[in-house]
């Protein structure tokens, strides 16, 4: 199998059709289409579907485009090592991460690595977990900062490497007026006759199930992926609301109250990359980077007392 005409198939079916390929490649849209058809030819079945509007991926296809995009990560991965051979100083790695680890756990992972190989380089991309992993699949980046709820399902691919990095405790976000604000814990099942205010996807599915589990559907009258919104939205009594701690440590309104509830749940953090990227030196310092900047699991990070 011509290793060219995978890559250059990898490229046409990420982009959706020849011509974008051809741009993205620098190259003549018939040089692309010839490579696609004689891998077609070589490996005896249909790849692509053509039409006017582009081009479907076939069965086969996509299971070819799983070995083109692990070919790609490959190549990537001894570039960099080379690269960092040649000078032992430079580097780069491309990280999505979500918006909270963002601003709290990345800057202090940065700091650290600056400190010990200040040579390196790392470009942030911003995306929640489903978006940061299609990107890492695609090869858009080299690593992905991402969280799973405790009671989401596990999927994923075999050729991606999950590092643990530790738990995003959730935590109960009251108006600071209310009369459950000055309780050390709070069940879910106690603010079940509140109005809620919902997240991202994945937090809305959280929040879904957690009340589930309570015995109780919540009211959500409000939908918002931004944190400084959320508790907006709660210090004027408008909503109570489920937030990691993360997003707690990044912005605090002064008209919240926050409350730890047994069953509101926890997120895990990872770093993810594919296998074939171990060996990039500055994948390996920002990993390490992460993991020294990381609190003390036992302990809020909020306040210092026992999680």
């Amino acid at each position: 199998m011509d290793a060219k005409r995978v890559l250059v198939f990898g490229t046409v079916a990420r982009t959706g059709s020849l011509g974008a390929a051809a741009r993205e490649l620098g190259w003549t849209q018939p040089a692309v289409s010839q490579h696609v058809r004689a891998l077609e030819r070589e490996l005896r079945v249909p790849l692509v579907v053509r039409s006017a509007h582009g081009i479907t991926v076939t069965e086969a296809g996509a299971v070819l485009l799983g070995h083109a995009d692990a070919l790609a990560a490959r190549l990537r991965a001894a570039d960099a090592e080379m690269a960092a051979l040649a000078d032992s100083t430079a580097g780069s790695v491309r990280l999505a991460t979500f918006p909270t680890a963002g601003a709290t756990l990345v800057p202090a992972a940065l700091q650290a690595m600056d400190a010990l190989t200040p040579g390196l380089e790392v470009r942030l991309v911003d995306a929640e977990p489903p978006q940061a992993l299609e990107l890492l699949a695609r090869g858009d980046v080299d690593a992905a900062l991402v969280f799973r709820y405790d009671d989401e399902p596990v999927t994923g691919s075999r050729s991606l490497v999950h590092h643990p990095l530790g738990d995003d405790v959730v935590r109960l976000v009251l108006p600071a007026a209310h009369p459950l604000a000055g309780r050390a814990r709070v069940r879910l099942a106690e603010v079940a006759h509140e109005r809620w205010v919902g997240g991202c996807v994945q937090c809305s599915e959280h929040l879904l199930r957690a009340c589930a589990r309570a015995g109780f559907v919540p009211d959500v009258r409000h939908s918002t992926d931004d944190y400084v919104i959320v508790q907006s939205l709660v210090a004027q009594g408008l909503a109570v609301a489920l937030l990691p701690e993360l997003a707690l440590l990044s912005v605090r309104n002064p008209g919240v109250a926050v409350v730890e509830s047994t069953d509101a749940g926890t997120r895990r953090l990872f770093l993810v990359h594919h296998a074939d990227a171990a060996g990039i030196p500055a994948l390996r310092a920002l990993l390490s980077g992460l993991t020294a900047t990381l609190p003390d699991p036992t302990r809020s990070r909020l306040d210092g007392r026992p999680a």
